[in-house]
């Protein structure tokens, strides 16, 4: 069993339009590199891989919500910011950015808090669309060693993210959603867009 193995195909886990070429392209590049990219689960281990789906609010967080078949699919939950906006999160983060006079006190409550999550659901995967409250989960990626999957956000046709820039390094998958997006980012893969 491994992760996106079948996700894309008719029946279970099937999304429509350019959201299915985004998954379909997820699983080719698995394929195409499966020693970076698959996840190494022993024969007795027969749990469905652990799936986060993290992001800030707004428009990041409207496009993570349709990756929700991957939820369904697999073993899955969601982190984004609390905002006065009902979500349908399993976890909720303090909503921070750059600009904020409190962003490193919020930070460490959200990097203390998101030790928390790991510690107690053990994601083998995480999918972000960003931003700053991604980042905890990125840096606990790398040093636990498990799968990261950058999804660059819709908004940023013709320029990168910051989140982007500084995550890229140890990202398993990054995609964009523009063709215009790759001259940006070594890694990037045209992965088609979430909408």
């Amino acid at each position: 069993m491994d992760g996106f193995s079948d996700i894309g195909k008719d029946g279970a886990g099937s999304v429509g339009g350019e959201r299915s070429e985004l998954i379909s392209n997820m699983k080719s590049i698995k394929e195409k590199n499966k020693s970076k990219h698959s996840l190494n689960i022993n024969n007795s281990d027969t749990r469905k891989p652990k799936v986060c789906l993290v992001s800030s609010s707004g428009g990041h967080w409207e496009q993570l919500q349709k990756l929700q078949p991957l939820i369904d699919k697999y073993d899955g939950f969601f982190v984004t910011e609390k905002t006065q906006f009902e979500a349908k999160a399993k976890y909720f983060m303090l909503q921070t950015d750059l600009k904020d006079k409190l962003m490193p006190f919020k930070m460490l409550y959200n990097a203390t808090k998101t030790l928390m999550i790991w510690i107690r659901e053990k994601p083998d995967f995480i999918i972000t669309t960003g931003t700053m409250v991604a980042y905890p989960f990125y840096l606990l990626t790398v040093l636990f060693h498990k799968k990261f999957v950058f999804i660059e956000t819709f908004g940023r046709a013709d320029m990168p993210t910051v989140a982007g820039l500084k995550m890229e390094k140890h990202t398993d998958l990054f995609i964009v959603q523009w063709e215009t997006q790759k001259k940006f980012y070594k890694s990037a893969i045209y992965g088609g867009c979430l909408y």
